[in-house]
């Protein structure tokens, strides 16, 4: 009987010491450290170390993504503000000179206002009553041969305006061929400037013909008036009465004797 309450105060007694006994494990954290040697290894320590780590490696990974970024922008940029390298002034320029001379060249009567005044004036004026008939002629004759000359100057104009045909042809075609191959802004805006000044200079060959077939054509209208009025003048004299005939002596033949 007495063995029988000894091993139950026995079990009693170790039932109620093992909860004591458990406590410190079961109120251990979850981080405890665990040693190898002189080592000691920490796991909250190392997910925070990872943690950071990984974050470090975004930041790099955005920085370097955005050196890229700007990288790129730079070289747009220096894209954007490279020059065209053809240049099509010279060509344009050689062009307009060569009309321009052969306007300049205009014979008699060239495209100055105060020179085509003075030779209205002079010569498709009212015909001079006083003016003999050798001058009459040759009056005529003076504007007989400035109509001929401006037809003369309008087909100067009009060849060398068909000689520089070819020319703007080859410009035009090499700079289509730089505007399409322009790597950046300024070189597709240069193009385009130069196709401008291109067809700018087209219109002044335009412009030329154009004033040199007018300067033919008025010529010959002036020099039209100009000759009606003159025969109006050369009429009148015809028709004016004048002295009459006189007869005089005539002998046909000599005498013999």
């Amino acid at each position: 009987m007495m063995i029988r309450r000894s091993c139950a105060a026995l079990v009693a007694a170790t039932i109620l010491a093992a909860p004591l006994a458990l406590a410190p494990i079961l109120t251990a954290p979850a981080y405890a450290q665990f040693g190898f040697g002189r080592i000691v290894f920490d796991p909250s320590n190392y997910a925070q170390n990872v943690l950071t780590a990984a974050r470090t490696l975004q930041q790099i990974n955005q920085q370097i993504t955005q050196l890229q970024n700007e990288a790129q922008m730079l070289i747009n940029q220096a894209r954007n503000l490279a020059s065209l390298p053809h240049s099509s002034l010279q060509q344009i320029q050689q062009s307009v000179q060569r009309t321009q001379q052969l306007l300049d060249q205009a014979q008699n009567i060239a495209f100055d206002v105060q020179k085509i005044d003075q030779a209205f004036q002079t010569q498709y004026g009212a015909a001079s009553l006083s003016a003999t008939d050798q001058q009459l002629v040759a009056g005529a004759r003076e504007r007989w041969q400035n109509t001929v000359g401006g037809l003369q100057d309008a087909m100067r104009v009009q060849a060398g305006v068909v000689g520089n045909i070819d020319g703007q042809r080859t410009e035009m075609s090499a700079l289509v061929g730089q505007s399409q191959s322009a790597t950046g802004a300024l070189q597709a805006t240069q193009a385009g400037n130069q196709l401008l000044a291109l067809q700018a200079q087209q219109l002044a060959d335009l412009t030329a013909l154009l004033a040199a077939n007018g300067r033919a054509e008025a010529l010959s209208a002036a020099e039209q008036a100009a000759a009606a009025e003159q025969g109006r003048e050369q009429r009148r004299r015809f028709l004016t009465p004048g002295t009459g005939y006189q007869p005089g002596n005539a002998q046909m033949f000599k005498n013999g004797n």
